[in-house]
């Protein structure tokens, strides 16, 4: 009789792969890392590093797991802001309202242009998006509760739930950690629910996910709306942290960065963006008191990084034997 000396397999019982342990591990690293960050780094650099990670990887819901280009959300980003910085200084709304309003707004306006930016593809969209929201920041420009270029100034950032004191920055570093780290998770679950699969394939080939049945144009504004919505979340955060809402964050410069940021690390990826983010927020922040121009050296940082590392920095150690090695795949 054959002996076999093979562990028979527990039913019930899965064995994790060496690759999800290493990710694992990575992943609690990270947020260990993040942790006692603010003990060691400016806490308000860091809070900007994470407003701009999330209004990234916002933006490349649409753009890395959609495929539509948008010129427009700096609007959702400063129009959330300004909604936030009014309702919590002017109405004496609590940051948790006052956030939630602003990705209300942001979801709004995000209804309204998508339903008409998605009418048209490629550059046509990413044009009638640029058009519109430089529409909104003439609005704003005009508008008159954000006080045109003077800005919503002194925005309290007041208790949240009516017990954490958000003036102390520690607790507000917190905070912004946790409404990161929530969006990122929204994101995710977004990305690989039948939705996401099904915004995959549209991406892939739109024609065939015609033929299918899918309603195309429904999935995209529903892209664009949640897209839109945590863009806002992101910017009303913005707005508590620096405790002021400008011009500066509905201009076309700021919807130009986003998409740099999110090139940089790699579209279709989770954490591209993040990692594309925290190298421009992390540039303009070591070299505003530099005598080196800021925007020539990001130009500089980005024409290597498309020349060297095509799908972006994280895309491509996806691509990488490394990366292939640990079970990490780009999702494009």
């Amino acid at each position: 009789m054959a002996h076999h000396s093979d562990t028979p397999a527990v039913p019930g019982v899965s064995v994790i792969p060496a690759a999800a342990s290493i990710r694992v591990i990575f992943l609690l690293g990270l947020l260990a890392l993040l942790l006692v960050a603010p003990f060691f780094l400016y806490p308000i650099f860091l809070m900007k590093l994470l407003c701009f990670a999330l209004f990234a990887a916002a933006f490349n819901l649409l753009l890395g797991y959609t495929g539509l280009l948008s010129f427009g959300h700096a609007s959702f980003f400063g129009g959330a802001a300004y909604f936030t910085a009014h309702a919590v200084k002017v109405w004496g709304w609590t940051p948790e309202a006052g956030i939630l309003l602003g990705v209300a707004g942001a979801a709004g306006l995000g209804l309204v242009m998508g339903a008409i930016a998605i009418r048209r593809q490629g550059i046509y969209f990413a044009m009638i998006t640029l058009a519109l929201s430089q529409m909104f920041f003439f609005f704003c420009l005009q508008a008159g509760f954000t006080h045109g270029e003077d800005g919503i100034q002194s925005v309290p950032r007041g208790q949240l739930f009516g017990m954490i004191n958000l003036s102390n920055t520690i607790n507000m570093y917190f905070f912004v950690l946790g409404v990161f780290l929530i969006g990122l998770f929204i994101i995710w679950r977004f990305v690989n629910s039948p939705f996401g699969m099904i915004l995959r394939a549209i991406r892939e080939n739109e024609q065939r996910a015609i033929s299918l049945g899918y309603s195309v144009s429904r999935y995209k504004l529903g892209a664009f709306v949640m897209s839109a919505a945590l863009t806002g979340l992101a910017g009303g955060v913005k707005a508590l942290v620096f405790q002021f809402a400008t011009l500066t964050d509905v201009t076309w410069q700021m919807s130009g960065e986003v998409i740099l940021m999110t090139l940089l690390g790699g579209i279709g990826t989770l954490i591209g963006p993040v990692v594309g983010a925290g190298l421009v927020v992390t540039l303009q922040n070591y070299l505003a008191t530099s005598n080196f121009p800021v925007t020539i050296i990001t130009g500089v940082v980005f024409m290597v990084c498309v020349l060297v590392f095509r799908r972006g920095l994280v895309g491509e150690f996806y691509a990488s034997r490394l990366g292939r090695r640990l079970g990490l795949t780009s999702e494009r």
